[in-house]
């Protein structure tokens, strides 16, 4: 099929999908819905006489924000499954020097769809769970202010990760029924090679490589960009608008003010990425030169890429933050040290991270002038990263800590950030890049960010509010014994990853010199650290959940004999009575 044909079927199918969701729409019978109270119909939101519909009804046509977070928490678990899944295969690959487990292609697909997967799918989501459940509980406020968009904005993300996920899914596929039913059967899976560009999408690979599947890899980030976009414009509302008669600014607590922000980044980065993705895909299936030589070159790519990549590095880590500052003091009997700097910390770091884009790019030949200016802007986005780290440890200095399982999380997580934050301030300058770029220095930096602060900032959050989401206790000795094994696999996995760096040994490679696989097999075995740290996690969230102790009283943590017993738990408590 050539190009137009695949662009032709491809509307045809886009078309078809339109049609059925316009009929599912006009099956329901949305005129004879009861009109909801101010909760927004949670549980008892409707008049006497009507109640939510149950079993999975329920959760395909609901509005309300607290269903709404747990599909998001529920999605974003799922794909942080399946891209920890995609690491594992990667990492056993790696365990030796040769190509003996996957082939090269299998392999590269693997490492573009865990890239994908955890950014777009995990981090993005987990954290649109968060602030959708807790947001309108922090700010007072009865919803979200579009709550049926807000169903929508999720409801985009499913068929999204199985368009970017499809062509590994066929290929994997294909692997396990060829042993078993033969050659013949397996032949139709192998006809869609996964993705095999990496996660970064580079031209002129990702524009001239024929497989089929980029084209949905390609679609399917572009809706997940427009889910996010929407989720955004929700969070900026319902900030702007729905806050509670009692709610001042100046009373806006530290997660809200991070969710503010990183939904004001979202509103600028992601639909930049939405027209380079265009853009790309019309290079693709319809002949122009956006990233032709003769057109904008294939280092525009990298420009329109990075422009939206390194503030989604910020769109990811200040909500964590945010979660941190949160918790943290609660848990050291102390109020957050230096509240306002943290807030202007944060909102400089929204600024700041529109200006560093190109460091990444300090090898593909820019003006030095240029150069020298975003290594300026790169290095000072550290300051308001390091006030942060700062305000924390002088959070928990002469505080009564308590070592709970949210708050070793939160200790945990500072420490991985900040020896991911130092190790990233060397990459910022242009002659230590120019030696360590496309090396695994750089990939052990960012996975100390992305495998430590960020998801041990979700963790305690997790553990913090669990009792508030299921009305049981966790089973505190198996939560210590997560963190213990997740902090000492990321801390081996990822800092045996820089040394191996600085010996010089080049990322993305399923093959490499014998002499590194000794520390290769080091960080795998930090990975299986923390795959079972994982499985621990999940066994003691359905075994709690099951049989956990039942909360009797919303004050689980002690947080009325410091003065911490802010809005959401006020809710829960109400709800007890």
């Amino acid at each position: 099929m050539n190009r137009f044909g695949q662009a032709a079927a491809g509307a045809l199918l886009g078309l078809a999908l339109v049609a059925v969701a316009l009929w599912i729409a006009r099956s329901l019978d949305l005129e004879t819905t009861p009109d909801a109270k101010a909760d927004g119909g949670y549980v008892t939101g409707f008049e006497t006489g009507y109640g939510k519909p149950t079993g999975l009804v329920r959760w395909i046509t609901t509005v309300d924000h607290k269903d709404i977070g747990a599909l998001y928490l529920l999605l974003g678990s799922v794909a942080f499954f399946w891209g920890g899944m995609d690491a594992m295969m990667i990492r056993t690959e790696l365990f030796t020097s040769s190509v003996d487990v996957w082939d090269a292609e299998t392999y590269n697909g693997l490492f573009t769809m865990h890239g994908v997967t955890m950014l777009f799918f995990f981090a993005t989501p987990v954290l649109f769970g968060f602030a959708n459940y807790f947001l309108p509980l922090l700010l007072d406020a009865d919803d979200m202010a579009f709550p049926r968009l807000n169903a929508i904005g999720f409801w985009l993300l499913p068929p999204a990760f199985l368009l970017v996920r499809f062509g590994l899914i066929s290929d994997i596929g294909g692997h396990i029924i060829e042993p078993v039913l033969g050659e013949a059967a397996a032949r139709p899976f192998f006809l869609l090679k996964p993705p095999e560009t990496g996660w970064t999408i580079y031209t002129p690979l990702s524009a001239e490589k024929p497989n089929p599947t980029i084209n949905l890899m390609l679609l399917g980030l572009h809706l997940s960009g427009v889910s996010t976009t929407i989720g955004a414009i929700n969070i900026i509302a319902t900030t702007f608008t729905q806050r509670g008669d009692g709610v001042e600014w100046s009373d806006l607590d530290i997660f809200s003010w991070t969710l503010l922000t990183q939904a004001g980044l979202i509103l600028f980065a992601f639909p930049l990425l939405g027209s380079a993705l265009i853009m790309l895909l019309l290079d693709r299936n319809f002949g122009t030169s956006f990233f032709a030589l003769e057109g904008g070159g294939p280092i525009l790519w990298q420009h329109l890429f990075w422009f939206f990549g390194h503030p989604e590095v910020y769109i990811l880590v200040l909500p964590p933050m945010g979660l941190v500052s949160l918790i943290l003091p609660k848990f050291a009997s102390r109020e957050l040290f230096g509240f306002k700097f943290v807030v202007y910390s944060t909102l400089a770091i929204g600024v700041l991270s529109f200006g560093v884009w190109a460091h990444h790019m300090f090898t593909t030949g820019l003006d030095p002038r240029l150069r020298v200016s975003f290594m300026a802007v790169s290095l000072a986005i550290a300051v308001p990263s390091a006030v942060k780290v700062f305000n924390w440890i002088s959070t928990m200095w002469n505080g009564r800590v308590r070592l709970e399982a949210p708050m070793l999380f939160c200790v945990g997580g500072i420490a991985t950030f900040i020896i991911g934050g130092v190790t990233g301030v060397f990459l910022a300058s242009i002659p230590v890049d120019l030696i360590y770029h496309d090396t695994y220095y750089v990939v052990g930096h960012f996975h100390l960010i992305i495998m430590g602060l960020i998801p041990f900032g979700m963790f305690a959050a997790v553990y913090y509010w669990y009792p508030l989401f299921t009305g049981r206790m966790f089973n505190e000795t198996l939560a210590k014994v997560h963190f213990w094994l997740s902090f000492i696999g990321v801390n081996v996995a990822f800092n045996t990853l820089i040394v191996l760096g600085m010996l010089g040994l080049p990322r993305r490679y399923a093959r490499y010199a014998e002499r590194f696989e000794p520390l290769q097999q080091v960080a795998t075995v930090g990975a299986v650290l923390i795959a079972l740290g994982t499985l621990a996690w999940v066994w003691n969230m359905l075994q709690s959940y099951r049989k956990g102790p039942v909360i009797t009283d919303a004050d689980v943590w002690n947080l009325k004999e410091d003065g911490f017993f802010t809005r959401e738990w006020q809710w829960l408590e109400e709800r007890m009575e």
